[in-house]
């Protein structure tokens, strides 16, 4: 048994806008709510014309406001660009507002790039990334191991360690907390992240025992053809981000994988080796042999299409490829 799971940087579609790319935001969290779905993760961006993530808990705060079941959260806040004590109050504050249905990832890379960071940090030296998450823990858990209160009361938000290297595995393991790894664009360290999480994994009071989730990018369509199609958005977006080009998020082209270089097709391979697209059928079967050569507990989902109906289709169509095999969870246990 597998859950599935939403990965949203809200992209901005050639000729839309950010309020559209928020629309179509809360449509497929509806949707996937609708279909079996455990949570839907916003991630932080900075600077970067196609996401609209950047305000991250205003759009997990409206997403939450506009589905009733579904776990909605960070996936992740950029830990490094803020203060503990804000992170802790304003999560705190969205688990008052929606309780029981707030998640807090936390991941060490800025999401951003030089001139930007110096924006968010304003100088601010280098924080250690382990005492930082300490910090989030003790104000939300309220427990007087601080100098200050953040808001006042307890609030039980779980924390993930997000990560793309033995890094934030090793951090996971050490406090016990679930384990969140990037494969979706970074899936060189998969295993060994996983392997060395699991067994390094000390018991906690949040958590009993290890608890991995992965990303994936799966699209699916009526044909092999048409996911494949809808896909190269995605595609082209992140070769384009690989050799320094940031735009939106482009219409989909026909034959896209074949009319790149074969320097740029070994990059988009690299980056993208944790993708699929196809029928139900074929997705189905590929996305079972990842979950039983993982074992991972779960699946996080980023399926970038630049047509919003053959994005709620894809995610629908997943669901149902997964058919008994798909299980609902509410937090890790």
């Amino acid at each position: 048994m597998t859950a599935l799971s939403v990965l949203d940087l809200v992209m901005i579609g050639e000729e839309k806008t950010l309020s559209d790319a928020i629309d179509e935001s809360r449509q497929l969290a509806q949707h996937v709510e609708q279909h079996g779905y455990s949570r839907y993760w916003i991630a932080e961006h900075h600077d970067m014309p196609g996401i609209g993530s950047a305000a991250t808990s205003l759009i997990i705060s409206h997403l939450a406001s506009a589905t009733s079941t579904i776990r909605v959260g960070a996936g992740g806040i950029m830990l490094p660009n803020h203060s503990p004590l804000v992170v802790a109050e304003q999560f705190g504050t969205l688990d008052t507002l929606y309780p029981g249905r707030i998640d807090l990832g936390m991941g060490r890379a800025p999401g951003t790039g030089g001139p930007t960071i110096q924006a968010l940090r304003r100088g601010a030296p280098e924080r250690d990334f382990a005492q930082d998450v300490i910090e989030v823990a003790d104000y939300l858990a309220d427990n007087r191991r601080r100098p200050v209160r953040g808001t006042p009361g307890q609030h039980d938000v779980p924390l993930w360690i997000l990560g793309s290297s033995l890094y934030g595995a090793e951090l996971a393991a050490a406090l016990g907390l679930p384990y969140a790894f990037a494969s979706h664009f970074a899936p060189r360290y998969l295993p060994q992240a996983i392997e060395h999480y699991r067994k390094h994994f000390r018991p906690s009071q949040v958590l009993d025992k290890p608890y991995v989730m992965a990303g994936a990018n799966v699209f699916v369509a009526d044909t092999s053809a048409e996911a494949d199609y809808h896909a190269s958005s995605h595609r082209q977006w992140m070769t384009d981000l690989h050799v320094g080009r940031t735009g939106l998020l482009p219409k989909p082209r026909e034959g896209y994988v074949e009319s790149l270089s074969a320097q740029e097709a070994a990059v988009l391979n690299q980056v993208m080796a944790c993708t699929v697209a196809g029928d139900k059928e074929v997705v189905g079967r590929w996305v079972r042999d990842f979950v039983e050569q993982t074992q991972v507990d779960e699946l996080m989902i980023d399926c970038r299409i630049y047509d919003p109906q053959a994005r709620l289709k894809s995610h629908q169509y997943l669901a149902e490829a997964m058919g008994d095999a798909l299980t609902v969870v509410k937090a890790p246990q």
